[in-house]
């Protein structure tokens, strides 16, 4: 299957002499969630502005759907919509004439019905005549969403389209992108909400100043370097740990109320027989355990400190 967005050796410096992209290489698949995640000014912001045609690239090659965003402007861009983190727009414009000006830029046929559809899916529908000055702040991400989709793009970038937006906004706005990507729409995006790629994503890419550092399926991502915790709640204080135990690397945590082992769930030992042993032997008694599995934000915090 060819990739929707081929992205080749793509790097950007700024005239400060500041590099934004290093030679960033990454193919996105059709119909698939792809959550970019990175720390602030990683570059997450900038690769999706270049893929949109907003910035100029320093160096490399992008194309959406065969198109070459550079010599194909036009049909290339014509299949992405954007979502960007700032809320832009024509204040004095209502919503309704917003979302379908945003279509007819594109050349596209007016087609009252399809706005009233969106608007509809969005939750926007009553505010359709009201001007966008008058809208909340969730309501105007709304509308930046409709405007996005207006042109009806097979591309869909979010950049961070949750921030700053109640829960109620936020599980609307999931619901919409499973019903798109239901529909063949290919969505990129990125989010400070971890849990909601991990949640949401079929891929995850982690950028770190500049430089793509991994692009994993979500799931084997989890499998792969998610770590399982088994924490045991001591009858007694501990003020050291026996050396007897000391090969299972436990940590003492709690005020000595408590000992944590980490353990690799997919091998096929996991080590927490002898353990067990080991703590009956030395005499060590627990009340109580259980288990925690690391979260996607674990493991992305781990990468990117490894990587400074």
């Amino acid at each position: 299957m060819q990739p929707i967005i081929s992205i080749e050796n793509l790097s950007k410096t700024y005239a400060s002499g500041f590099e934004a992209l290093r030679h960033v290489d990454l193919e996105i698949r059709p119909g698939e969630i792809f959550a970019l995640l990175g720390p602030n000014g990683a570059g997450k912001t900038t690769l999706i502005n270049i893929i949109c045609g907003i910035v100029t690239a320093s160096e490399g090659r992008v194309l959406v759907g065969g198109h070459d965003i550079v010599a194909e402007w036009r049909p290339a861009r014509a299949m992405i919509g954007l979502v960007p983190q700032e809320l832009t727009g024509d204040m004095f414009e209502t919503v309704f004439n917003t979302v379908s000006f945003s279509r007819g830029l594109w050349s596209k046929a007016p087609d009252p019905a399809f706005i009233e559809k969106l608007l509809k899916d969005l939750s926007l529908f009553d505010k359709r005549d009201n001007k966008n000055m008058t809208l909340s702040g969730g309501m105007k991400r709304r509308v930046l969403i409709a405007k996005a989709l207006a042109h009806e793009p097979t591309v869909l970038f979010l950049d961070e389209p949750t921030a700053g937006v109640d829960v109620e906004l936020r599980q609307d706005m999931w619901e919409l992108v499973r019903g798109l990507r239901a529909s063949g729409v290919t969505i990129i995006l990125t989010t400070h909400y971890i849990e909601e790629a991990e949640e949401m994503a079929d891929r995850i890419g982690i950028i770190n100043r500049g430089e793509i550092i991994l692009v994993e399926e979500t799931t084997a991502l989890m499998q792969k370097l998610g770590k399982k915790e088994l924490t045991l709640h001591l009858h007694e204080r501990l003020n050291a740990l026996p050396k007897s135990l000391n090969r299972h690397r436990l940590t003492l945590a709690a005020d000595g109320n408590e000992l944590i082992y980490t353990y690799d769930s997919q091998k096929d030992r996991t080590g927490i027989t002898a353990l067990l042993k080991d703590l009956a032997d030395a005499g060590v008694r627990f009340k109580d355990l259980h288990t925690t599995q690391s979260s996607l934000e674990d493991i992305f915090v781990d990468l990117v400190r490894q990587k400074r």
